[in-house]
């Protein structure tokens, strides 16, 4: 778990890739996260589901240990429970994802949300352009849990059939 290596994780990637399919369902996603990542059979944490925009760019910490949603995105990355990012993201977050090599234009707004023992939470990240032709497990294919963290942002794919 290096900064910028990307892994899979279904869980959290269904709940995207359904959020980005299904409008009703996004609503409660970003109304009641904990809920709605229930209706898909993951349950365990009390979740706030934060929506990145093209505006709003949101990343994810535990600044006091490595509080993380593990039932949603599975085993956290080595680098989320590191002290470096655990103070650096919430001093210097534009610095830090330029780093994971996320280059934000200074026009976006960046918010770090500070999860706790009591409330975890997940980014539902921007679909990319070019996605809506997609399934829903196509759209789960792309999603990582760099994503889903704010780190990163997901891709279209590189070649589109």
């Amino acid at each position: 778990g290096t900064p910028g290596t990307t892994y899979p994780f279904p869980d959290g990637a269904n709940v995207v890739a359904r959020a980005w399919s299904d409008p009703a369902y996004k609503k409660r996603l970003l109304e009641d996260g904990t809920a709605a990542v229930a209706e898909l059979g993951f349950t365990g944490n009390r979740m706030v589901v934060l929506e990145n925009t093209p505006a709003v760019h949101n990343v994810v910490v535990c600044t006091l240990c490595s509080c993380y949603p593990w039932s949603v995105l599975g085993l956290p990355p080595t680098w989320y429970k590191m002290p470096a990012y655990r103070s650096r993201v919430v001093i210097e977050p534009r610095k830090v994802l330029r780093e994971f090599g996320l280059d934000l234009d200074d026009s976006v707004e960046i918010r770090v949300w500070d999860s706790s023992a009591e409330l975890r939470y997940m980014v539902l990240p921007e679909r990319p352009e070019g996605t809506g032709h997609l399934s829903q497990d196509e759209l789960a294919a792309l999603v990582t849990r760099d994503a889903m963290i704010g780190v990163a942002k997901v891709r279209a794919p590189a070649t589109v059939s």
